[in-house]
């Protein structure tokens, strides 16, 4: 996984987090989930990522 991927994954996840948390502050539900969607996005991209490291080993 390069540097890039990594920042790319964090700042997703961390945007997505934003997202979430100003749903919830306004009440705005199609913006939390749409926070919550972003983070599993990150996540999976953080999976297949260590799952191709894996293989490269």
């Amino acid at each position: 996984m390069g540097i890039d991927d990594k920042a790319k994954n964090a700042a997703e996840d961390l945007t997505g987090k934003g997202k979430e948390a100003a749903g919830k502050a306004t009440g705005d539900e199609q913006l939390e989930a749409e926070g919550r969607g972003d983070q599993v996005k990150a996540d999976l991209k953080k999976a297949g990522e260590k799952i191709k490291d894996a293989f490269k080993h």
